[in-house]
């Protein structure tokens, strides 16, 4: 054994530019399952994080709204805008019939100014009815959200005092969401309160395109949660035809887009990974036949030194195995490399949620990129071991 190990490290320095051409070749292998597996993991951990943080059935916002943005994808791109309505609605959609719950949410938009730590949306709840914001927050956060306190999105940067300060106002961090891959993260959430303050200090600075309104009397959507044996479509067509001046949308649809996206990527990944697998293999096997029959006379001379055709077969899939580990390795390597530090910039460019997999689920793709490229290599190093083991020795001798 030591021999044999032996000689494959002389063979392989001996000979750099064969082995590193084989080296590269096992490194992209590795590098497509690793990355591809990572990329298609993320796309569905996004999609999971942002059905579950959305919540309600239902959405309903003022009729100005729907002039001003698609609805459909409004609140996951984490800028609702200015838009209120009076609050009256809360309780006319409450008693429309097949409604459970319903919430109101408020909306404002924090300036790129002096005034304010950051311009970003900020999305007020009720604490008391709020069913889709606040079991978001408890994953990270136990405690109760009082007026003046903010719970920031895993986007934002956490500060070293934890106080952010928008139109003047300073409000204290308590907590950091966990990401959702949509822009739902560079949101600033707090209760319905602090934002009816943040309202009134906005006015006052005149950073709000809408003058002379009551905090304490507008709203700006509704969320509603529907009874289970009620269908959610129905209650929307109803608010759309019989609450006036209120346009409403359902969930799923704007998670639609984003699944069809997902789904799409996924295909195309998936496509990509079974491709270049094809072509690696391909080319390893071609790679392996030409290498073998270029060392003809090397296995001959080895033969008649006395070493049996099982010990020829067995120098080169330790070769294999060899080059196939350390270009596995680097593979992954590089494609965590890529992948990890640049999360935020695959996101953007995508433009779907993407989530990284847990740090369990991420070393469990490392150990299966890296079994599966050496099993690959050595599946063609095999056939090639075969194609040895029934060389004609003298023949070879007598060639040339």
């Amino acid at each position: 054994m030591r021999f044999t190990l032996s000689l494959c490290r002389k063979n392989l320095i001996g000979r750099p530019a064969r082995a590193c051409a084989m080296l590269l070749l096992t490194a992209f292998l590795s590098f497509s399952i690793f990355g591809g597996s990572v990329a298609i993991l993320s796309l569905r951990n996004g999609l999971e994080g942002l059905e579950s943080r959305l919540g309600a059935d239902v959405i309903a916002m003022p009729y100005e709204a729907k002039t001003k943005f698609d609805l459909n994808t409004a609140l996951l791109q984490g800028n609702p805008g200015y838009f209120y309505m009076n609050r009256s609605y809360l309780d006319q959609i409450a008693g429309i019939e097949g409604v459970e719950k319903v919430s109101a949410q408020l909306y404002l938009a924090s300036a790129s100014a002096s005034c304010c730590s950051y311009a970003v949306q900020i999305i007020g709840f009720e604490p008391d009815t709020d069913f889709t914001i606040q079991p978001w927050i408890r994953e990270s956060y136990s405690g109760t959200i009082g007026e003046g306190d903010i719970v920031i999105g895993a986007n934002i940067s956490m500060p070293v005092s934890r106080t952010l300060t928008f139109f003047g106002m300073d409000c204290t961090v308590v907590a950091q969401l966990e990401s959702t891959g949509t822009a739902l993260d560079n949101a600033v959430y707090g209760n319905i309160d602090t934002i009816k303050r943040l309202i009134a200090a906005s006015e006052e600075r005149g950073l709000n395109l809408f003058s002379n309104i009551n905090p304490d009397t507008v709203i700006s959507s509704v969320l509603v949660k529907v009874y289970d044996d009620y269908d959610a479509e129905a209650v929307k067509d109803y608010i759309n035809v019989h609450v006036r001046h209120v346009v409403a949308t359902q969930s799923k649809n704007m998670i639609a887009g984003v699944a069809d996206g997902l789904s799409g990527a996924s295909r195309i990944v998936i496509a990509l990974i079974a491709a270049i697998w094809a072509l690696c293999l391909c080319i390893m096997m071609i790679a392996n036949t030409l290498l073998m029959n270029e060392r003809r006379r090397e296995f001959a001379i080895l033969r008649v030194a006395g070493a049996s055709r099982c010990r020829l077969g067995g120098l080169v899939m330790a070769e294999s195995a060899l080059i196939d580990l350390i270009g596995s390795v680097l593979g992954v390597a590089l494609g965590a490399l890529i992948v990890f530090p640049f999360t935020g910039a695959i996101r953007h460019g995508i433009g779907l949620p993407y989530v990284l997999p847990a740090y369990g689920t991420v070393a469990m793709l490392v150990v299966a990129s890296l079994l599966l490229t050496v099993l690959a290599g050595s599946l063609t190093s095999a056939i090639a071991a075969v194609r040895i083991s029934r060389l004609d020795t003298g023949v070879i001798l007598r060639e040339g």
